[in-house]
């Protein structure tokens, strides 16, 4: 037929480059405010598994410059171990090109398909080059290229490469100019804040324009960078096995134990008898007729899970805990690591914490922070498990309102480790809904909920102490005056009374006719190191004893004591003025101190 001569001269084959180009925010770069976001993060992704690759402390740049109205310039730059010259281009500017890929273990980039994707965004938006500077050691010169997409093969052009000297002996720099807008520079401050908090060993200097910041590293030590193993069998499709044996010449048996972790000659045996074929069949032989049998029989048979230790790497719970306090100000903060587990052939790790109080917002939802193989997942919340499996929590019997997600000073952070993250997209802004991840999220949230139900606890058992505390060094002094007032004789010391009964450090604060009086008493049986802090308008020029500090700042003195007070002693000073203020000591634990302002 004429028609379907003329359809045929009209079809042809669609480069990986080309379908992209059309179906950009399949990527992530749906919108000119998320494409700056998206860029940063493809090539510091790069940047943190080369780094950690080598075993080098990740020492990574960001800058992001207006150079008009609406193109910006976004540096990337790491001390990483530098690629060479002649992988340089596809690398870069080519989609589906990497390194790990076929690899079973975690890493953050995988398909090869993050940072060429902003080169060809940048391309798209502003039709200039992406320019890549890397050395790979300090004896030789470093490479700078100028690289494109040339879309319609999916190959890289390289429109210019030179030798250049360069400050750093190994690492590399990459270089993209594209139309966007600094709209979502809070949601990239955060995205860098939430980096840092999951990589603690890494450090990252920040330029926005003039304004410059850096988020430090809190651990010397380079993560154990994860050894790729062999597929598990579970994990294994028809297609993928028709095309293993294809490849092979072995014998069923040695196949089977070469190719599949934890699969050993006895499990072989097993495997090969369950699929009634003989073991020392030629795998390159079998048919269709064959194949389902054996998979059937490999996805049947009791293999032992793959080992979480080689192939993941978790953060631990000690550095979730460093890197959340360096960024968050907490009353509470814990964390769970939970055991490695298995979906579907491939491990994976659940951390999670909590964090309570200091200065998070009061009221609103929690703050929800996810992560991936150690990146951050900023968009997407609703449509994500973890943000399913944290609303599916009973928040309330742990003593935490919830609507939805729990509510009040809450800050819940959860990372899936895994060697095979299932998210919902190629934009990976959502984990989809495994229950093996579900079940080991939930898990260790209920841990975490236990522990701040007895934080809680104790904080409102501490707090009614308190308030009691208070009311008796108010309370008493006055009945003991009014009684000495009553029976006209002088006032009874009350100390002893108030020790018996608190047995805590007390500090008290009054003024009465220009003059202000604080006084400490140690109650307890151990020595104290007490800071006494005193910020008002008073200066405290006359203190009976001098501060060891004084500073001004808007008409407000602080006035630092630095006072030892042996089991039984006391402290006290006097100066002109007329009170108010704030008064606070440090270096006493919470649990034995009362804090009185009589004035209040």
């Amino acid at each position: 037929m004429v028609l379907a001569d003329e359809l045929a001269k009209k079809q042809r084959s669609i480069s990986v480059a080309e379908f992209f180009e059309k179906n950009k925010q399949m990527l992530g770069f749906d919108s000119p405010t998320r494409g700056i976001i998206t860029t940063i993060k493809e090539a510091i992704d790069n940047s943190l598994d080369a780094c950690e690759e080598a075993q080098v402390l990740p020492d990574i740049l960001v800058s992001v410059r207006r150079i008009s109205n609406d193109v910006f310039r976004v540096v990337v730059e790491d001390n990483g171990p530098g690629i060479v010259p002649e992988k340089m281009p596809s690398v870069f500017a080519k989609l589906l090109y990497g390194s790990r890929f076929h690899q079973v273990r975690q890493t953050r980039g995988q398909q090869g398909i993050g940072i060429s994707a902003a080169v060809l965004y940048a391309q798209l938006t502003t039709g200039k080059p992406t320019i890549v500077t890397s050395r790979t050691d300090a004896k030789n010169k470093a490479h700078t290229m100028s690289l494109v997409i040339k879309t319609e093969t999916n190959e890289p052009e390289v429109l210019s490469h030179e030798e250049v000297d360069w400050i750093l002996p190994h690492g590399t720099r990459v270089q993209l100019e594209f139309k966007s807008n600094i709209a979502a520079r809070k949601k990239l401050i955060e995205y860098l804040k939430y980096t840092s908090i999951v990589n603690p060993h890494a450090k990252f200097r920040v330029e926005i324009d003039d304004e410059s910041f850096t988020f430090e590293r809190v651990s010397s030590e380079v993560p154990p960078c994860p050894v790729a193993i062999k597929p598990h069998p579970y994990g294994i499709e028809l297609g993928v096995l028709k095309r293993m044996t294809a490849a092979s010449d072995l014998p069923l048996k040695e196949f089977l134990v070469e190719s599949f972790s934890k699969v050993g000659e006895k499990t072989a045996l097993e495997i090969c008898s369950s699929a009634r074929l003989d073991s020392a069949v030629k795998v390159s032989s079998l048919g269709l007729e064959s194949l389902n049998p054996l998979l059937d029989a490999m996805q049947t048979t009791k293999i032992p899970a793959p080992s979480a230790s080689q192939c993941l790497s978790p953060i631990t719970d000690e550095l979730i805990v460093k890197g959340m306090e360096k960024e968050f100000e907490l009353d509470f903060i814990k964390a769970r690591t939970r055991p490695g587990s298995v979906y579907g052939g491939h491990s994976f790790i659940v951390e999670a914490a909590i964090g309570y109080g200091g200065k998070l917002p009061p009221e609103g939802s929690a703050i929800l922070l996810r992560f991936a193989n150690r990146v951050p997942l900023l968009y997407q919340q609703g449509a994500c498990a973890i943000t399913n499996a944290v609303q599916n929590v009973n928040w309330k019997s742990y003593g935490v309102s919830q609507s939805g997600l729990p509510t009040g000073p809450i800050l819940i952070l959860v990372h899936v480790a895994a060697t095979n993250v299932p998210f919902t997209s190629e934009s990976k802004d959502a984990v989809a809904a495994v229950p093996e991840i579900e079940r080991e999220i939930t898990l260790a949230l209920q841990e975490l909920g236990r522990d701040l139900k007895m934080f809680l606890s104790r904080r409102d058992r501490n707090k009614l102490q308190d308030d009691r505390a208070r009311a008796i060094c108010s309370v008493i002094p006055l009945i003991a005056a009014k009684v000495g007032e009553i029976v006209e004789l002088p006032v009874p010391d009350t100390s002893l009374i108030e020790g018996r009964i608190m047995r805590r450090v007390v500090l008290k604060k009054s003024s009465a006719g220009g003059k202000v009086m604080i006084h400490i008493d140690n109650y307890t049986t151990k020595s104290q190191e007490i800071s006494l802090y005193d910020i008002s308008g008073d200066n405290a020029g006359d203190a009976t004893v001098p501060p060891s500090f004084v500073s001004e700042m808007d008409g407000e003195y602080t006035k630092i004591w630095k006072v030892t007070l042996s089991a039984g002693e006391a402290f006290e000073v006097t100066y002109t003025g007329s009170g108010g203020g704030m008064i606070e000591m440090q270096g006493v634990a919470e649990n034995l101190k009362v804090v009185v302002d009589l004035d209040v």
